[in-house]
């Protein structure tokens, strides 16, 4: 019971930590979103480094990088998987500096189904009739907020697949979650470092006379690997499928901070689209915790 405390200790900070990094983002509008995505890249491979360094992992490390340096097709996934997530970050930046962060709310809030449709097409997964109904439900809210409010959600669907697409690479190559965001980090750190020497030269994008805004870039590094270690530790102690509950705080933090602090226009055709996609969410989450008990139930009578 305590473990399980623990867990879901790990689990709500970590989606906290979350849901209110669009107010870090916020705080760097001076600094351009390229500039705020290289500064995180790098910065967070530094403190993934000295993470490792300092928790005495480094032969294992070093280990695990060789492994997949060897095996092409992994080395292929992971390049893919840092790819994705920059454009995934880039695309968070740029949201919540231009005013967008309903959508990105809109986006977090769609992940999850995304996700589970791509397990269904790449991994085979099956569906129960209630999930194909709240797939159906979140594709309606979609498709009506695109032609009642006239603007296609890209944002949020570009969030919403790069996120799931990221997620679908990682559970392919099963690579633990610290020596994940230090690898992925370090195979684009270079990228980020040559494109801040080509466009902003020797300043490296840094603020001059600014030393809080340069402060807050390197410690963008901290501000994206701390909340995934916590989550890391969290799966460690709770099921997946309580995490799965959890990550909507994130989203509906995002969502409050676009309306009240941000002042956001909050539509009808916002609302109802919103409404549809919990309905949709609600309806997914009970299903599959009914095929989980049926499954449960199923697995003890044969053991009996």
């Amino acid at each position: 019971m305590q473990d399980r405390n623990k867990g879901i200790l790990y689990g709500v900070s970590a989606y906290l930590l979350w849901g209110f990094l669009p107010i870090y983002w916020k705080l760097l509008d001076n600094s351009g979103a390229d500039v705020v995505l290289a500064h995180r890249i790098i910065w967070s491979f530094a403190f993934m480094t000295f993470f490792i360094l300092f928790t005495g992992r480094t032969v294992e490390f070093i280990s695990e990088l060789k492994r997949i340096i060897k095996n092409r097709k992994t080395m292929v996934i992971i390049t893919s998987a840092s790819l994705i997530i920059s454009l995934n970050w880039l695309t968070f930046i740029w949201a919540v500096q231009s005013g967008y962060v309903i959508q990105t709310s809109l986006g977090y809030y769609i992940n999850p189904l995304v996700s589970v449709l791509l397990a269904v097409l790449f991994l085979k997964e099956q569906l129960s009739h209630a999930q194909i109904i709240s797939f159906i439900i979140a594709g309606v809210a979609v498709t009506f907020l695109t032609f009642s409010y006239g603007v296609f959600p890209w944002i949020s669907l570009l969030l919403a697949f790069t996120f799931a697409i990221y997620g679908l690479l990682k559970k392919i190559v099963r690579i633990s979650a610290v020596f994940s965001l230090a690898i992925e980090t370090l195979l684009v750190t270079p990228i980020a470092l040559i494109y801040l020497l080509v466009v902003y030269r020797s300043n490296l994008g840094f603020i001059q006379g600014s030393i809080s805004m340069n402060v807050l870039l390197v410690l963008a590094g901290a501000a994206t690997a701390i909340p995934l270690l916590l989550f890391g530790s969290s799966v460690q102690f709770i099921p997946l499928s309580m995490a799965g509950i959890l990550q909507y705080i994130a989203p509906t933090i995002m969502l409050f901070i676009g309306v009240f602090l941000y002042g956001e226009h909050f539509s009808l055709a916002h609302l109802i689209t919103f409404v549809l996609i919990w309905i949709s969410l609600i309806i997914y989450m009970v299903s599959s915790f009914k095929m989980r008990k049926k499954s449960h139930n199923m697995h003890e009578q044969s053991v009996n």
